[in-house]
C-alpha cells in the first residue's frame, strides 16, 4: 500500500514538475511573438515580394497569439505590482478616449485594440518577473534573429538592403522590410544587452564578439547616427553606475575612453564623414524639422491639446513623424505626454535608488538609450520595440528573488 500511494504520488507530482520545466520555454516564447508584433513594415523594398497587408496580418496576428498563450499560462491572473505597467495602462485608457471620437479613423480603434492586447500580455508575463535573465536573453536572441534576417538580405541581395532609396546606400531589411533607423535600434540594443551581460559574467566572451561585433557592424551600415549615440550615453550611464561596485566595469570603461580618444584622433574626418551622410548641416535631421514645424503649427481646439487625435500610423500630412515627443502629442495630447515622462520618471528614479548591480546597470541603459533615441524616432507610446525595452527595465527593477537567475 506504501509503495502504490508513493507511486501514485509520483504520478501527480511528475506532471507538475514537468510543466515548470516548460513553463520558461513558453515564456520566452510569449516574448519573441511580443517582438515579432513590434517588428516594422514600413517599405516594399524586399528581395522577395512581401505584401503590407500579410505583414501587417502576421504582426497583428504575433500579439493575440502572444495573449493566448500567455492566458493559458496564468490562467488565473496572477499578477505582480508594477507602476510601469499602471502607467501604461492609464495611457491604453487615454489612447481610446481619444481615439473614439474617430478623428484618425476606425483604424485608431483597431490600433487601440492591439495596444490593449499588448499591455494585457505584458501583467500576464509579471508572474514569471523573477527570472529576469530569462527575458533579458530572450530578448537578446529574438533581435539577434531579426538582425540576421538583415545579414541574410544584404548577402542575398547587397543592392536592395543597401538601397540609396533612404540616403547613401543605408542597410535596411532586404527580407522583412525594416527601415535603417529601425535597423540601428535592433543592432544598438543588442550591442548594449550583451556588453553588460558580459561584464556581469551572464554570457561569455565568445557570445559577445559572436553577436555583438556583427551587431555593431551592422549600427554602422544602417548610418543611424541617434541609435549610435544613444549607444554610447546609455553605455557611459551603465558603466559609472557600476564603477564603484566592479573593477572590471572600470576597466572596461577606461579602455573604451582610451581606445575612443585614439580612434576620433586617427579616423576622425572618417567619423565626420560617417555622420554627416552627404549633408552640409547636422541640425537639418534629413528634413524631420519641416514635419514638426507643420504638425506644431496645425490649428487645434481644447480637446485635440488634452486628449490629441487619436492613434495613427505616426505620420502627419502624409510624412512620418519621426519623434517619440510629437507623435504622442498629436495623438494622446498633453495627458499622453504627462504619462510618458511620468513613467521614463519612475524607472529612472527607481533606478538611481537601487544598490550597484548588473540587473540596475541594464535597467538604466535601457532607459536612458530609449529616452534619447526617441527624439528622432516614434514608439514611446504604442505597442514598440520602445516598450518592451522599458519593460524590461521595469523587471530589472523590480524585486527580484535572491538567486533567481544564477
Amino acid at each position: 500500500m506504501t509503495t502504490t500511494a508513493a507511486a501514485r504520488a509520483g504520478a501527480t507530482t511528475q506532471p507538475e514538475f514537468l510543466q515548470e520545466q516548460r513553463t520558461p520555454r513558453l515564456v520566452a516564447v510569449v516574448w519573441v511573438l511580443l517582438v515579432v508584433n513590434t517588428l516594422g513594415t514600413q517599405h516594399s523594398f524586399t528581395v522577395f515580394p512581401f505584401p503590407k497587408p500579410v505583414a501587417q496580418m502576421i504582426t497583428m496576428g504575433a500579439v493575440v497569439a502572444a495573449f493566448m498563450l500567455a492566458l493559458l499560462l496564468n490562467p488565473r491572473g496572477r499578477l505582480r505590482p508594477s507602476a510601469y505597467l499602471l502607467i501604461l495602462t492609464l495611457l491604453l485608457v487615454v489612447s481610446i478616449v481619444s481615439s473614439a471620437r474617430l478623428e484618425s479613423g476606425f483604424g485608431a480603434l483597431f490600433r487601440c485594440f492591439r495596444l490593449g492586447m499588448f499591455v494585457a500580455t505584458l501583467w500576464l508575463l509579471t508572474r514569471w518577473w523573477d527570472d529576469w535573465l530569462l527575458f533579458v536573453r530572450t530578448h537578446v536572441r529574438a533581435l539577434a534573429a531579426v538582425l540576421f534576417t538583415v545579414v541574410l538580405g544584404l548577402v542575398i541581395s547587397p543592392g536592395t538592403a543597401m538601397s540609396p532609396v533612404y540616403g547613401d546606400g543605408r542597410l535596411l531589411g532586404a527580407v522583412w522590410p525594416l527601415t535603417p533607423p529601425q535597423v540601428g535600434q535592433y543592432s544598438a540594443t543588442v550591442v548594449g544587452l550583451v556588453i553588460l551581460l558580459w561584464l556581469g559574467r551572464y554570457t561569455t566572451r565568445t557570445s559577445m564578439f559572436v553577436i555583438g561585433v556583427p551587431a555593431l557592424a551592422v549600427l554602422l551600415l544602417s548610418h543611424t547616427r541617434t541609435a549610435l549615440l544613444a549607444l554610447v550615453i546609455g553605455l557611459a550611464v551603465a558603466l559609472l553606475s557600476l564603477a564603484t561596485s566592479s573593477r572590471r566595469a572600470r576597466k572596461v570603461f577606461t579602455w573604451t575612453v582610451v581606445v575612443g580618444g585614439f580612434t576620433t584622433v586617427i579616423a576622425g574626418a572618417a567619423i565626420g564623414t560617417w555622420f554627416r551622410r552627404g549633408q552640409d548641416d547636422l541640425t537639418e535631421l534629413t528634413g524631420r524639422e519641416k514635419v514638426w514645424d507643420a504638425l506644431l503649427s496645425e490649428p487645434r481646439t481644447l480637446i485635440e491639446k488634452i486628449f490629441g487625435i487619436g492613434l495613427s500610423n505616426k505620420s502627419f500630412g502624409g510624412l512620418p513623424i519621426d519623434s517619440s515627443w510629437l507623435a504622442v502629442y498629436h495623438e494622446q495630447g498633453y495627458l499622453g505626454l504627462t504619462l510618458v515622462v511620468v513613467f521614463l520618471l519612475t524607472l529612472l528614479g527607481v533606478a538611481i535608488l537601487r544598490p550597484p548591480s548588473i540587473t540596475r546597470a541594464i535597467a538604466l541603459f535601457l532607459v536612458v538609450y530609449c529616452a534619447i533615441a526617441s527624439y528622432t524616432e516614434a514608439g514611446l507610446a504604442d505597442a514598440s520595440p520602445y516598450l518592451l525595452n522599458l519593460t524590461i527595465a521595469a523587471l530589472l527593477l523590480a524585486r527580484v528573488r535572491p538567486g533567481a537567475s544564477p
